[in-house]
């Protein structure tokens, strides 16, 4: 997946903050040339130069602008629809789907926050949460990171001014949440949020900030809160040597996928998302590991329960897996069909909470 510090920088209104900017997408190139790649998106490379998923990717978006969307297929009575919210911090354009199984009452939410050049129509397809949604009456919210704030459309988890509550982008997100929660009448313990990559990053923040609202986090190939200030400190921490994640306050339960051979963002990173979700929680009871394989690709599974004995923090390392969503589905970007299906397993952990 293409570095989330790409175009760091928000619409830029004075000089200096575009440099800056313009800086940020200068390392992103040169990072993703130093693993074969090429930043497309910019102009300067044609798909065919590009590996597979990013050339596909970009070959679609120079095509149409955006993938091909999940809702030709559509089930009769659901929707996939596009709607846009803003508040003082800013507006993002989302879609939201609504399966027909919502009509004998929705089950509960899921905020899912794609990673950097995707959109919600792809991430959508690569994660096959709509299906999932379909089966189980929940509603899936799936936000868009404007490119105008982030060139390669990534969640801006590294900016000071995206990290905490009711400033910037959580404030952005937390209010498209809880329009959705009025719209659709969700109950209120049922709200969840996941992401993968930067959208994994963004969501732990969102979780940090927003205990109260958010009742569970899934964080796929993700970094932890507070693992960088600036694109500098980014880098390093999604090369597994930044600095100590800041301390956070209570979490929701949280579930973390991280894979092995994951060369973007550094597996060590998963193991900083466990120990913070740890550190935040409530005091543990019992910790317990299995392993075994799923679909051929083997991993390592440990859950953290808390005193009442419900499970609190919940760690996948999938031993083999890339930057991808592990269980995919091949139609989406970074989306990897092998190894235990990271959606319905966070849908598992999310609903096995206590209904408060």
């Amino acid at each position: 997946m293409t570095d989330f510090t790409a175009g760091a920088g928000r619409r830029a209104i004075h000089g200096a903050r575009a440099a800056r900017r313009d800086a940020a997408t200068d390392l992103v190139t040169r990072t993703l040339a130093r693993h074969g790649l090429a930043s497309g998106l910019g102009g300067g490379a044609s798909p065919q130069t590009l590996s597979s998923p990013l050339a596909d990717m970009v070959a679609r978006f120079q095509q149409t602008g955006r993938p091909a969307s999940p809702a030709a297929a559509l089930p009769d009575g659901a929707s996939f629809a596009e709607g846009s919210f803003t508040c003082a911090a800013g507006t993002r354009r989302y879609r939201s789907y609504v399966p027909a199984s919502a009509r004998d009452g929705v089950t509960g939410l899921v905020v899912m926050l794609h990673g950097c050049t995707q959109t919600p129509e792809d991430f959508a397809a690569g994660t096959g949460m709509n299906a999932l949604a379909e089966t189980h009456g929940f509603v899936v919210i799936y936000p868009q990171q404007s490119r105008g704030d982030n060139a390669q459309s990534c969640w801006n988890w590294f900016s000071r001014g995206d990290q905490r509550r009711d400033r910037g982008e959580p404030a952005i997100l937390a209010g498209l949440t809880r329009e959705a929660i009025a719209r659709h009448g969700v109950p209120q313990s049922r709200v969840f949020v996941a992401g993968l990559s930067a959208g994994a990053a963004m969501a732990m923040i969102l979780g940090a900030g927003y205990p109260d609202l958010f009742h569970g986090v899934g964080a796929h190939s993700g970094l932890p809160v507070g693992a960088a200030k600036d694109v500098p400190q980014a880098f390093a921490a999604m090369a597994g040597q930044g600095s100590d994640a800041d301390p956070v306050g209570a979490l929701p339960r949280t579930i973390v996928f991280h894979g092995s051979a994951d060369s973007t963002v550094h597996p060590s990173n998963g193991d900083r998302i466990e120990q913070q979700a740890l550190d935040g929680g409530t005091a543990q009871s019992l910790q317990s590991e299995d392993r075994g394989t799923a679909n051929g690709r083997a991993f390592l599974r440990r859950v953290t329960s808390d005193s009442s004995g419900a499970d609190a923090v919940e760690y996948w390392r999938i031993e083999g897996l890339g930057h991808a969503w592990s269980g995919g589905d091949a139609a989406g970007s970074y989306a990897d069909p092998q190894g235990p299906d990271a959606s319905a397993e966070m849908l598992r952990f999310f609903f096995a909470g206590p209904a408060t």
